[in-house]
């Protein structure tokens, strides 16, 4: 199928891109080095192609992320790097067959964690993020109590995602270092093998963690891709349906196929004014209706959750269909 084919909004991959990125990122963290975090691309044939990659653990925003790759025969270690207190999800995936392990911050979700038969836990440690997470101080008495109620404490994690909005280089290590040391003195007090953070725009910085939790790498979006070596390999195809004489176009994809937290989506030679429900308006470009023009999004993880299905390319041929199967929580 020719990518013109496609109906449109189309959410599209460029195979080539996609590779350079994963061969990129298993050069910087080979193998368990890396715990791909599956909430950025919601795919299992994706994830596939990343345990092909050498990496065969997996880190899940949602337990429906964590029961899908499960299912899929996917990861022979899956994180739940989130807290949850519901007991019928917990049981879930404490009687799955593949090893999970569920992040904990409070005596609440030690708790419920424990009630549910959940084997193995990390102490999810707040490190400068106002999100998840527990005060360094009070890491090992969790651990205590995880340990006390059965279960095994593999370590910790802490996201430092409050430094991807420096974009200086030097500034944004030295942040990234300040968090770590946070996540160290609590590690000290927790043990365990496992020191777990990170994210794409502190792989390259993060020296600390012996796990790091990267996912937006291997699709990228406009917001992270120019202050790391990956590339934009991902897209939303469009359709231009109106033209007007006035000076403007307007496309096919709007604010139900975008994630619009982090900005408009970007359509490269083009100035994008407007973005609402179905469509895109957007200038500079001289296009007539009917043609195709592809928008690039500024945040790739809402993107991808709207769509069903992404679409690899090779060049302008449609060679493979990836559902985005690991929707909903």
């Amino acid at each position: 199928m020719h990518v013109s084919e496609l109906q449109t909004p189309a959410l599209v991959l460029d195979r080539a891109v996609f590779d350079r990125n994963v061969t990129r990122m298993a050069g910087l963290h080979p193998g368990r080095r890396l715990r791909p975090h599956v909430k950025a691309f919601k795919s299992t044939a994706l994830a596939r192609r990343l345990v092909d990659a050498g990496h065969p653990g997996f880190c899940c925003a949602t337990v429906a992320e964590v029961l899908g790759m499960a299912g899929a025969g996917l990861g022979d270690d899956l994180l739940l790097a989130n807290e949850t207190l519901d007991p019928r999800r917990l049981r879930a995936m404490a009687e799955l067959d593949v090893p999970v392990t569920v992040a904990v911050d409070s005596d609440e979700t030690v708790d419920a964690a424990a009630a549910a038969g959940i084997p193995r836990v990390l102490v999810d440690v707040e490190v400068g993020l106002p999100r998840c997470g527990c005060s360094v101080d009070d890491a090992g008495r969790l651990a205590d109590r995880a340990r006390a109620a059965g279960m095994e404490v593999r370590g910790v994690m802490g996201y430092e995602g409050h430094v991807n909005a420096l974009l200086d280089r030097e500034e944004r290590r030295a942040a990234v270092e300040t968090a770590m040391t946070l996540l160290l003195r609590a590690h000290d007090q927790v043990g365990g093998d496992i020191i777990s953070g990170g994210g794409t725009m502190t792989a390259e910085l993060n020296e600390w963690a012996t796990e790091v939790q990267a996912g937006t790498y291997v699709l990228m979006d406009t917001s992270f891709a120019p202050h790391v070596p990956f590339e934009v390999a991902i897209g939303v195809d469009a359709t231009v349906i109106s033209v007007s004489p006035k000076g403007w176009a307007v496309a096919d994809a709007g604010l139900k196929a975008f994630g619009m937290d982090s900005g408009k989506p970007s359509l490269p030679g083009a100035d994008v004014w407007i973005v609402s429900d179905e469509h895109v308006t957007f200038a500079g470009l001289d296009v007539s209706t009917g043609d195709r023009v592809r928008l690039l999004p500024a945040h790739l993880d809402p993107t991808v959750a709207k769509h069903e299905r992404m679409w690899v390319l090779d060049g302008d041929e449609v060679v493979d269909e990836w559902p985005v199967d690991l929707r909903g929580w």
